[in-house]
């Protein structure tokens, strides 16, 4: 008796049909934090500075909020708030003469991506034939075999090493300094990791070594 009146109660409850949409943003926002912890809890910026990756998440939630969705064409916080998150570069002021490293570097690196972008459309136009979430793009021979639509999200700029742009110029390695640790158990004999990061507005070099028996 009690085994048919929980298959009664089972059979009058209401499920709820998804489209999967919740599904695919929690698979998304795990491949973006994934690759976050990729690269290790450190990362260093393009002047050298080592950084924790959990200072970039603001960033993570701020591309995430503004990025236009391929369905309505609208980014999540203009369809859940009404209005879209400002970046920082909508409020700094390059004239301050209190304005964070971090800040300044951000600027300039969003002019810079600006720039590349705007050219890279530019020249990609003619290829774009396909849907506003796929682009079609010219293969060199190597790779003619392949179809050439690819997914938007597959898709990015590159970026060429100053070492490629001048093969003959060389760069001298900078000379480590070792710094004695006061009170240390003995000489150091060898650089385990070394990284640069900013203390009080300067740039200072940390080293975790290994000591001599």
């Amino acid at each position: 008796m009690i085994c048919w009146v929980m298959k009664w109660i089972f059979l009058q409850l209401t499920i709820h049909k998804k489209d999967g949409l919740a599904e695919r943003m929690i698979q998304t926002m795990e491949d973006i934090l994934r690759r976050f912890c990729a690269y290790g809890m450190e990362y260093e910026d393009h002047e050298g500075y080592s950084h924790d990756w959990v200072t970039l998440l603001p960033a993570v939630q701020l591309a995430y909020e503004t990025s236009h969705h391929s369905t309505t064409g609208k980014t999540c916080a203009l369809v859940e708030k009404g209005w879209n998150t400002l970046l920082p570069v909508d409020h700094l002021n390059k004239t301050l003469l209190t304005i964070h490293p971090t800040a300044k570097d951000f600027h300039e690196m969003w002019k810079r991506a600006c720039d590349t972008a705007a050219k890279c459309m530019a020249e990609a136009k003619e290829y774009n034939k396909k849907r506003e979430n796929a682009v079609e793009v010219k293969l060199t021979e190597e790779f003619s075999r392949k179809h050439p639509v690819f997914p938007v999200s597959l898709v990015k700029p590159y970026f060429q090493k100053e070492e490629d742009k001048f093969p003959s110029r060389k760069r001298n390695p900078t000379p480590t300094e070792i710094v004695e640790v006061e009170d240390s158990p003995g000489p150091v004999k060898k650089i385990i990791k070394a990284r640069k990061i900013r203390l009080n507005g300067k740039g200072q070099r940390q080293y975790l070594v290994r000591f001599k028996n």
